[in-house]
């Protein structure tokens, strides 16, 4: 799901947003999201070792996992009627899975878990 969120930009910020979104050929709030979530997963570095485990535990809520599997199936036997609700749940996936193993590996570097290769 998205949430819809109105920023105030400062004049220079969206003027630089707005070229850059031309340079890359993207629309200019496609950009601004990716950006905005790349300073999310920056963010992740800083977090206290609490939440960092609690991030390398992360797991898709039950509910959304259902769907995705339901859509998935749905997909491979032909039938799916909702794509962009696959993509926007895949989506969500595949951060979590980031989110999750950056969490995992600064958790290991932190000493907090093992790593996978030692026992």
């Amino acid at each position: 799901m998205s949430a819809i969120i109105t920023l105030e930009l400062p004049e220079n910020v969206a003027q630089y947003a707005r070229t850059v979104a031309e340079l890359s050929h993207k629309r200019v709030e496609d950009l601004l999201v990716e950006l905005l979530d790349q300073a999310v997963h920056d963010a992740i570095d800083n977090l206290p070792d609490e939440q960092i485990l609690a991030l390398a535990n992360l797991q898709m809520s039950a509910h959304d996992q259902a769907e995705l599997s339901d859509l998935l199936a749905k997909q491979r036997e032909s039938e799916l009627t909702d794509p962009l609700r696959l993509d926007e749940l895949m989506g969500i996936y595949r951060r979590g899975l980031i989110q999750k193993a950056r969490a995992a590996k600064i958790a290991v570097e932190r000493g907090l878990i093992p790593s996978l290769g030692e026992n």
